[in-house]
């Protein structure tokens, strides 16, 4: 039980984190700025990981087996991080923000999950998905 809830709190309370450090980003520094002191520490955290997690450290042995994947989602992860900052900065507020994207996320994941993988959306996705779009107009809109 404990390997299949691990990762989830730890993505949990990565996203808190992460939440707050991108409203915290100064409103004169240039998100770019931001993102590659971000990524420099990333990777450096990365390369230590790397290296404490396996026996035999060849990275470059490791850097054969890359497909498309890690390039996009190095390009993808900087649109996050940014969307996020200019969010912050255009006047979001941090609970407003990361619910109504990760509302709008998780209804898109459920057509892309039927349409690139095959997933089955069943009525108890259909439902929720019409819950998720009501709270977001409870949400957003200002009584």
């Amino acid at each position: 039980m404990f390997s299949y809830v691990w990762p989830i709190a730890l993505v949990v309370l990565s996203n808190v984190v992460y939440q707050i450090c991108a409203k915290s980003v100064p409103d004169g520094l240039n998100p770019f700025a931001a993102l590659t002191v971000t990524y420099l520490v990333g990777a450096l955290a990365s390369t230590v990981f790397f290296c404490a997690q396996t026996k035999s450290v060849n990275i470059i042995k490791e850097f054969g087996k890359l497909n498309w994947a890690p390039f996009v989602l190095g390009l993808v992860i900087v649109g996050l991080e940014v969307g996020f900052i200019y969010a912050y900065k255009a006047g979001w507020t941090v609970s407003t923000a990361a619910l109504v994207q990760g509302v709008a996320l998780a209804v898109i994941l459920i057509f892309v999950g039927w349409l690139l993988y095959k997933e089955a959306i069943t009525w108890n996705k259909l439902v929720g998905i019409a819950i998720c779009i009501v709270g977001l107009f409870f949400i957003n809109h200002r009584f």
